[in-house]
């Protein structure tokens, strides 16, 4: 506004204090807002965060060890506890766990929503101490089967709970990243045990060091969990939005508080504490996403990935080239992979990583079927079959291997996400054991070829299901997630 000299004017002197006033808290409204869009649209410090993420890994790092630690001490085992070519007693030594393990999954859902995350990684630490404890001080096998079930218990509790936990405490923008040290935290513990056990058969009784050494991370674990943030999102839900934002500040800085409560209350409600029936889980309005993550856990499984790791010694054997350096190429195309999937993640996003993924899988399945082939003899055959699994290895690893343990939990809404969690990685411990007690008969009756003609193909059906049910998370927030995914009531 001017006047007649060409001066401008306030308007506001025209008009009312109350008008006045009414026009200030509209410019400070303006203000607010645009600070509010200026903290969304920055990022937060992932290094407020980092802590958390890392000690939370700690349980895949056991769940790798356990996995592989007694590999290259059952041997040992069985001599000393007296039972040196039972197969039924070593076959127990391996997979009583998986039986523990799937227990633990089942109930890791409700144990998460019931105590909270941080006190769900304690639980799942303390019968991986008392069960590695019973299996280094055993002197019968009873006492090797009851050690192993404890264990088992910890590790199908633990990755559940870690993948809810690095789910719900990183900035969206690093969550991919900080989901793929999941998959490298389990890397590095299968590799510490293969290390661990290299002085075993120098060593008596060294195999009893092997289950010890696991007791360290363990005891770590449910220390440091103490000082660790607790989930926003678990607290949240139990009504405890105070202790929420605390926990956001911890873990995103103060400037973005309000902001992520705000994202957090645009679907959850506060008072949303009731117990999760399994029928949510299996009909309506959620069973798009529950179904999404179980089908990804049993392609996962049904690709081939631990017939591969079952089979890989005999094929490198056969190529001349001993145990020991067998299970190192293996575990540095596996940790290779999981690297590259971690600066990938939030680069190129979680499905094109899957579509890559299981399309060179399907590839590395020719290869070995190629292999097999009569035609192909000598050492192309040899070549054909050793880089073909370790192509599989490394291709699993950038995509099939982390992916589906992180974008579960991305696309479950925040009410059933612990339980649905925990179902469907159940469907993992079911797959993964099957396929581990039928893949040798069915390499024997259906021959290589066929059976990794198989392989290939669930591969490709595992492309198809990817590009067609699977969305894009990276980048969002759970929020944006669940409104994508879930019909509205």
């Amino acid at each position: 506004m001017w006047d007649r000299n060409g001066r401008a004017f306030s308007m506001y002197k025209r008009m009312p204090s109350r008008d006045h006033s009414s026009v200030m808290d509209v410019e400070e409204s303006s203000v607010l807002s645009q600070k509010n869009m200026d903290v969304q649209a920055t990022d937060p410090s992932c290094w407020l965060s980092f802590p958390h993420v890392v000690v939370a890994t700690l349980a895949s790092f056991l769940f790798g060890y356990h996995l592989g630690v007694v590999n290259e001490p059952l041997e040992s085992i069985s001599v000393d506890l007296s039972f040196s070519g039972n197969t039924l007693a070593e076959g127990l030594v391996v997979s009583t766990s998986l039986g523990g393990a799937l227990i633990g999954c089942l109930f890791s859902g409700w144990i998460a929503d019931g105590v909270g995350r941080r006190r769900a990684f304690q639980l799942c630490a303390l019968p991986m101490i008392i069960g590695a404890s019973i299996s280094a001080t055993t002197k019968t096998l009873a006492g090797m089967l009851i050690g192993r079930f404890l264990v088992g218990t910890g590790m199908g509790l633990g990755p559940s709970v870690v993948a809810l936990y690095v789910t719900e405490v990183s900035p969206a923008s690093v969550r991919g990243t900080y989901g793929s040290f999941i998959q490298i935290a389990s890397c590095l513990g299968l590799m510490g045990a293969l290390f661990i056990g290299i002085p075993i058969k120098e060593i008596v009784g060294w195999w009893r060091i092997c289950f010890w050494v696991s007791t360290i991370p363990a005891g770590f674990l449910a220390f440091a969990m103490i000082f660790c943030a607790e989930s926003p999102h678990w607290l949240y839900k139990q009504g405890r939005s105070a202790e929420a934002e605390a926990e956001f500040e911890r873990l995103l800085g103060g400037s973005h508080v309000k902001y992520a409560m705000a994202e957090l209350t645009k679907l959850d409600r506060g008072d949303e504490a009731d117990t999760v029936k399994l029928s949510e889980l299996l009909q309506g309005r959620h069973f798009r996403v529950v179904y999404i993550g179980s089908i990804l856990f049993a392609l996962q499984q049904l690709s081939g990935i631990n017939a591969v790791f079952y089979f890989s010694s005999s094929v490198f054997k056969s190529a001349g080239v001993p145990s020991d350096i067998t299970n190192v190429l293996i575990g540095v195309a596996n940790l290779l992979g999981s690297v590259i999937a971690m600066v990938l993640m939030d680069k190129l996003g979680r499905k094109m990583l899957l579509l890559w993924s299981f399309f060179g899988m399907a590839i590395s399945m020719l290869l070995q079927v190629a292999a097999a082939n009569t035609y192909v003899s000598g050492s192309a055959s040899l070549y054909l079959s050793v880089g073909g699994m370790l192509m599989f290895v490394f291709t699993f690893a950038l995509g099939a291997g982390p992916v589906p343990s992180l974008l579960l939990p991305e696309i479950l809404p925040g009410r059933i996400r612990a339980e649905a969690v925990a179902f469907c990685m159940s469907v993992y411990w079911v797959f993964n054991f099957f396929v581990g007690l039928l893949f040798l008969g069915l390499l024997e009756k259906l021959g290589p070829q066929l059976l990794y003609s198989i392989f290939a193909s669930v591969c490709m059906m595992a492309v198809a299901f990817v590009k067609k049910n699977v969305i894009e998370t990276k980048g969002k927030s759970l929020q944006e997630i669940e409104i994508a995914l879930l019909p509205q009531e």
